[in-house]
C-alpha cells in the first residue's frame, strides 16, 4: 500500500525525474488504494474477500481464519483477482499489520464483536458482518469505541446500500402511504436437523482455542463447526440475529424508530429434536412509545413463503401499504389495495443462499465502505444506528430465554426491573480474552 504523502514524495522527486510516466488521479491512485484483510473466510467472508477485490483499486492483501478448509476457500475465492493474499490464523496478529487500511470481520458472532474492538484500536477501519454485537453489551462497546477511535465501522446489514430502498424510504417519508405505523417482517427457511453431537477430538486442521477465542472454553463436538454454532447460544445469536437483523432493520428504518418500549418473544425448537439450542420457530414483536410496532416472524425449517417470498417486509400506513420482496424490489398499494407502484431491483434474490441472496445488490454496501475511507462518501451504516437494530433482535431473544416480557426504557433501550433479563445484556468471557474499548 502507498500512503498519499509517500506518493508524492517518490512521484515528484527521484533524481529529478517522475517514477510515473502520467499523472494518476482518482480514484485509481495509487494514493487511494485501499488494503484489507479478512477475518473468518469459510462462506461469508470467501464472498467479501472476492467481491472487495473486484472493486477498483482495492486489494485483499491477507486473509484470517483458524481451519484449513475455510483458508483454502479463501485463497481460491481470490484466484480471479491475480494476487495471493498472506495467510495469518491469529486475528490478534492480522489487525497489527502496518500495511492494511482496513479489516472485514466474517467470524462466528462470538468474535465480531472483540475483532472490531482490536482492528479500531490499533487503527484500522472496520466491515463487520451482523450482528455487530454477540449481545446488547457489546454494540455498546463498538459504539463508545466507534466515539474513542478514528477509524469507520460499518456493519453489514446490506440493504442500507440497495438504491431502490434508500429512494423508497424517502418516498415513505414525503407521504407516499401517509403516517407508517407498523411493519411485519418475516424469513423462512428448510434448515435440516444438526443430530446429536458427540464429542470427539479437535480435528488436526483446527485451532479450537482460537475459534473459541473471548467465549469461555467448551469441550469439541463434531456438530458445531463450521455452521452449526449459530444454533447454539454460547457461540451463536440464533435466526433472530442471523438472518431478522436485516428485515428488522429495514422496519426500524422505514418507520424512524429508535429504541423500544416493550418486546415480546414466542416460538421455541418446534421442526426437531437434536442439539439446537435457539428456536426454529419465533414470533417478536417490539412497541415502540410513539404508537408503532414491528414484528417479525422466523421459520428456519419450513420455507412456506410470505406473500410469495421467502423474507421480505410489509409496512403499513394510514394510506396505504408497501410490500418489499426481500431484496430490492417492492409494491406500492393504496387502501382499497390497489396496486399503484411497483418498483423492480432486477436482481433475484435467494432467501435460501447463505452465503449473498442478492450479491449485485450487496456488493453496493462494500463500495460504500470503501469510498468513505476514501473520504467519497459517508457511511451509510455506521454502528452508531447499526447497533440499534441488532439491539432489537437481542432483546427478542432474551425475552425468549426469560419467557418474559421486556418493559424497556425507550431512551437506550434497557431492560426496565428485570434483573435476570438484564444479566443477558453481557456474558462472562474467558479470562484473558476480555474485549476492552
Amino acid at each position: 500500500m502507498i500512503k498519499r504523502r509517500s506518493f508524492l514524495k517518490y512521484g515528484s522527486t527521484l533524481a529529478g525525474i517522475s517514477i510515473l510516466p502520467f499523472p494518476v488521479f482518482g480514484k485509481q491512485a495509487p494514493s487511494n488504494k485501499v488494503v484489507l484483510g479478512v477475518a473468518g473466510v469459510n462462506s461469508r467472508g470467501s464472498w467479501l474477500a472476492e467481491y472487495f477485490a473486484k472493486l477498483g483499486n482495492v486489494e485483499v492483501a491477507y486473509l484470517c481464519d483458524v481451519e484449513d478448509q475455510a483458508i483454502a476457500n479463501g485463497l481460491k475465492a481470490l484466484k480471479p483477482s491475480g494476487k495471493t493474499p498472506t495467510v495469518i490464523r491469529d486475528i490478534r496478529k492480522l489487525v497489527t499489520q502496518n500495511d492494511i487500511d482496513a479489516v472485514a470481520i466474517a467470524t462466528p458472532d462470538h468474535w465480531h464483536a472483540p475483532a472490531a474492538l482490536l482492528a479500531v484500536a490499533n487503527g484500522k477501519h472496520v466491515y463487520v458482518e451482523k450482528p455487530c454485537g454477540y449481545n446488547p453489551g457489546e454494540g455498546e462497546m463498538l459504539v463508545t469505541a466507534s466515539k474513542k477511535y478514528k477509524p469507520l465501522i460499518q456493519m453489514g446489514n446490506q440493504r442500507r446500500s440497495y438504491p431502490t430502498l434508500i429512494e423508497a424510504v424517502k418516498r415513505v417519508r414525503e407521504g407516499l402511504i401517509g403516517t407508517p405505523y407498523f411493519v411485519k417482517t418475516w424469513y423462512t427457511n428448510k434448515r435440516k436437523p444438526i443430530g446429536t453431537g458427540k464429542m470427539v477430538p479437535v480435528p488436526s486442521t483446527l485451532d479450537f482455542d482460537l475459534w473459541q477465542g473471548p467465549a469461555p472454553r467448551m469441550p469439541y463436538k463434531d456438530n458445531l463447526v463450521h455452521y452449526n454454532w449459530h444454533w447454539f447460544w454460547h457461540w451463536g445469536t440464533g435466526e433472530a440475529c442471523n438472518n431478522g437483523t436485516h428485515e428488522v432493520d429495514c422496519a426500524r428504518w422505514f418507520l424512524g424508530v429508535d429504541f423500544p418500549s416493550r418486546v415480546t418473544s414466542t416460538g421455541g425448537r418446534y421442526a426437531y429434536q437434536d442439539d439446537w439450542e435457539t428456536p426454529d420457530t419465533q414470533t417478536a414483536g417490539w412497541e415502540f412509545g410513539n404508537n408503532k410496532n414491528i414484528t417479525w416472524e422466523g421459520r428456519s425449517c419450513n420455507d412456506y413463503p410470505i406473500e410469495g417470498s421467502g423474507r421480505g417486509f410489509i409496512v403499513h400506513g394510514t394510506q396505504g401499504t408497501l410490500v418489499n420482496d426481500g431484496g430490492g424490489s417492492y409494491k406500492v398499494y393504496d387502501l382499497n389495495n390497489k396496486l399503484m407502484d411497483h418498483v423492480d431491483a432486477k436482481v433475484a434474490v435467494d432467501p435460501s443462499n447463505p452465503v449473498s441472496p442478492a450479491a449485485q445488490l450487496d456488493k453496493l454496501h462494500l463500495e460504500n465502505f470503501v469510498e468513505t475511507i476514501r473520504g467519497n462518501s459517508k457511511l451509510n451504516s455506521p454502528v452508531e444506528d447499526a447497533s440499534k437494530s441488532v439491539l432489537l433482535c437481542h432483546l427478542a431473544n432474551i425475552a425468549h430465554r426469560t419467557g418474559r416480557n421486556l418493559q424497556c426504557d425507550p431512551r437506550n433501550g434497557h431492560i426496565l426491573k428485570d434483573k435476570g433479563a438484564m444479566a443477558f445484556w453481557n456474558r462472562k468471557y474467558q479470562k484473558g480474552w476480555e474485549p476492552v474499548v
